[in-house]
């Protein structure tokens, strides 16, 4: 499913008094704070079986959203918003995702407004990320990435390739390497996600000193949702991915039928073309 074609729940204007603000007396004394949310659900199954356990439950999302704005002290209503968002996504697991909106009617601005709110909108995203060593103990490297990315907040690991020894690529004179492709469910917009990842690499003493060189560990973002991406460090589809069969090779066995975003050929048919050669 896509965004647009996911059902909706609606909380309109949940009354919770707690305590976030700029100023001291804000955070001394609280204020009025009202929460409207849009819950971005698949309604069929609880529609055709008239069963709440398989719906999120409105009652329960208020009751925790008004908890969690009591508990928390925030300066601004953006990282009150932020981290509620997050929260309910980390929580509920058959949401998709959330527009939230909080409202500051109190807001101490001197100046007749109804309200000042600030509105956003946070979705599960769908990654496909290529995962490579060639030193040391690379099984184990492989692994610990595995595990890092699973237990990092935001971030699920869904499925995981066998692991695929392949050749050197790029004409570095090296050992053969360990690779694999994994598919992460994941909160974290692309460039946090990369980040995450290289922080990842460090911790496996990653050093980035030849090109294509040997390596304890190189991740990579092959694929994000159906995104087309290009900043100064990071290009999405990965822009030789169609290229490389030991990228195409694990990435089939778990997203065989996925599409590449620019070519329009499935994950399958681009690991034929490559080892057809």
């Amino acid at each position: 499913m896509n965004r647009t074609s996911y059902d909706e729940i609606h909380v309109e204007n949940l009354e919770v008094f707690a305590n976030h603000g700029v100023f001291p007396e804000e955070t001394r004394l609280g204020q009025k704070f009202l929460i409207s949310l849009t819950m971005y659900v698949d309604a069929r199954p609880a529609g055709l079986s008239d069963c709440l356990e398989r719906s999120v439950h409105y009652g329960e999302v208020s009751a925790f959203m008004t908890a969690w704005m009591k508990e928390h002290t925030y300066q601004l209503i953006e990282a009150a918003a932020e981290h509620l968002a997050e929260e309910l996504l980390l929580r509920y697991p058959l949401l998709q995702g959330v527009t939230l909106e909080l409202k500051k009617p109190w807001a101490p601005v001197g100046l007749p407004l109804e309200t000042v709110s600030v509105k956003i909108t946070r979705f599960w995203h769908t990654a496909y990320l290529g995962l490579g060593s060639n030193m040391g103990d690379k099984k184990a490297y492989l692994d610990q990435a595995v595990k890092a990315l699973d237990e990092g907040r935001g971030c699920r690991v869904e499925k995981v390739s066998s692991y695929l020894v392949t050749a050197p690529y790029g004409g570095v004179e090296q050992d053969d390497f360990l690779n694999a492709c994994l598919m992460l469910r994941t909160l974290l917009p692309p460039q946090e996600l990369l980040d995450r990842m290289h922080e990842i690499e460090q911790a496996a003493h990653r050093e980035r000193t030849i090109r294509w060189g040997p390596r304890t560990l190189d991740l990579d973002i092959l694929l994000y949702d159906d995104e087309v991406l290009e900043t100064e460090d990071l290009v999405i589809p990965h822009v030789e991915m169609h290229l490389r069969e030991f990228v195409l090779k694990p990435l089939a066995e778990i997203a065989p039928n996925k599409r590449h975003p620019i070519l329009g050929k499935t994950i399958a048919q681009l690991a034929g073309e490559v080892s057809g050669k």
